[in-house]
């Protein structure tokens, strides 16, 4: 992976471009979910402001939807379960 700065701007170009999660751009990047959060929310809002806004909003609808998302793998799950 690159220095702090080239990673940060590459996982927010990911998640724009590909409308992903953090845990979907810290596989694709082989780093924990912590290092994207942090790199995405704080350190890419200093070095690259209009990207950091368009990642936020990615990210906040993210967040609107994990409740659906969850209740949906929960109910694959149990149907799995069931068979």
């Amino acid at each position: 992976m690159k220095d702090s700065a080239g990673r940060e701007k590459e996982l927010g170009a990911y998640i724009v471009e590909h409308n992903a999660t953090v845990r979907t751009a810290a596989r694709a990047f082989g780093v924990s979910k912590s290092t994207v959060h942090t790199d995405v929310t704080e350190k890419l809002k200093h070095t690259d402001g209009a990207l950091w806004r368009e990642v936020r909003k990615v990210l906040d609808e993210n967040k609107a939807q994990r409740h659906i998302r969850g209740g949906q793998a929960t109910k694959e799950k149990y149907l799995h379960k069931v068979k």
